[in-house]
């Protein structure tokens, strides 16, 4: 198979799947044929070849998916007009704990924020599959240790933890939190569009969690690692 061919396989693939797919998982479409550099290799020419497309194949923490471009986010909420859900500031601030300071428990969450958290939000975050439990600390009580998921990362379009940016830097921090309220989010499932492209969809209040995140990289003491 040439690799013109092998594109079209692996382009195919991706579009059909309704959630990322690992290289692995793609290099079973050729009996394992073609190693995992090759496949890689693959990938990356079809990025280029969708490089002037309003969708575009993206790398995320579980695997490679087709999304819609920001840029075409407006458009494709004419087809979609439901408006998501909105998270309330205690719910955005509490999230960028977890996802700067992880694993944090429940008390440090406590302390950084000043007030009691309310249980219902980290039910809220776990529900969405942004958090998760991933072990005990070993004090008194054993309280859980939280921290962000994978799901959390394909929501955001990364890779991988130390990709997110460091507060403190303007620009690139604007642009985390607009890709935080869904500019290049998948939707699961049925929330794909009808032929079978995932369109963007809000993930959250952006303006809420910009100022979370802004009033949390101060005296607080959240790092950006």
């Amino acid at each position: 198979m040439n690799s013109v061919e092998a594109k079209r396989v692996l382009e195919t693939a991706l579009i059909c799947a309704l959630q990322p797919v690992t290289v692995r998982d793609l290099r079973t479409l050729f009996d394992d044929a073609l190693g995992s550099d090759t496949v890689k290799a693959l990938l990356l020419e079809l990025q280029q070849d969708w490089a002037l497309r309003g969708v575009e194949l993206v790398q995320v923490a579980t695997g490679w998916r087709f999304q819609s471009r920001p840029e075409m986010r407006e458009y494709l909420e004419r087809l979609h007009p439901e408006k998501p859900p909105r998270y309330t500031r205690a719910t955005l601030e509490t999230l960028a704990i977890i996802a700067y300071r992880q694993p944090v428990t429940r008390g440090d969450i406590e302390e950084i924020r000043g007030v009691t958290v309310n249980s219902l939000i980290i039910k809220q975050l776990e529900d969405r599959g942004w958090v998760e439990v991933i072990g005990y600390r070993e004090t008194v009580g054993r309280p859980a240790l939280l921290a962000t998921t994978r799901q959390f990362l394909d929501d955001l379009g990364l890779q991988a933890l130390n990709q997110l940016p460091m507060l403190d830097e303007p620009g690139v921090q604007a642009h985390m939190l607009e890709a935080l309220a869904g500019t290049a989010a998948m939707p699961q499932g049925n929330e794909a569009g009808a032929d079978g492209v995932p369109v963007a969809q809000e993930m959250t209040d952006a303006s809420a969690l910009a100022a979370a995140a802004t009033n949390l990289d101060g005296d607080d003491g959240v790092a950006g690692s």
